[in-house]
């Protein structure tokens, strides 16, 4: 069974994500995901991939920290975070998150803020492959 978070450079399937959120509990009633995807265009260029790196443990354990306190904070049954790493192109999947609860409110706010935080917190750090030359984008949440 897949680990509920994990940083992989290969893709990832929403399927087995929401099936293996759906295992943990048969109370759950209201999911909440959110798929970020790469997108070949950024500020006026056109982008050819983007390179995610991160400070591996210290993203990992800032993610998992984040899990708990989202489940914590809405009162999710369970939830998922899965971030690739490496070079992805226009299209390709970049983060999954799903929240698990009861009923559809809290699932659907926690999942909001699960990727807000992500943005903010974790040390992942993206790099857009242009044209025109590279450049490491700024967070924004």
């Amino acid at each position: 069974m897949l680990e509920p978070v994990r940083i992989q450079t290969e893709d990832f399937s929403q399927d087995e994500e929401v099936t293996a959120l759906l295992g943990s509990s048969k109370r759950m009633g209201g999911i909440g995901t959110f798929l970020g995807c790469a997108r070949d265009f950024s500020e006026g260029r056109e982008v050819s991939e983007i390179s995610f790196d991160a400070y591996g443990s210290m993203a990992l354990s800032e993610m998992n920290i984040l899990r708990n306190e989202a489940i914590a904070k809405f009162g999710l049954l369970d939830a998922r975070i899965v971030h690739r790493i490496g070079t992805v192109k226009g299209g390709d999947n970049i983060v999954f998150i799903a929240a698990g609860a009861e009923h559809r409110a809290p699932a659907l706010d926690a999942c909001r803020w699960m990727i807000d935080e992500l943005k903010e917190r974790v040390p992942i750090w993206k790099k857009e492959i242009t044209p025109q030359g590279d450049s490491w984008v700024v967070p924004h949440p």
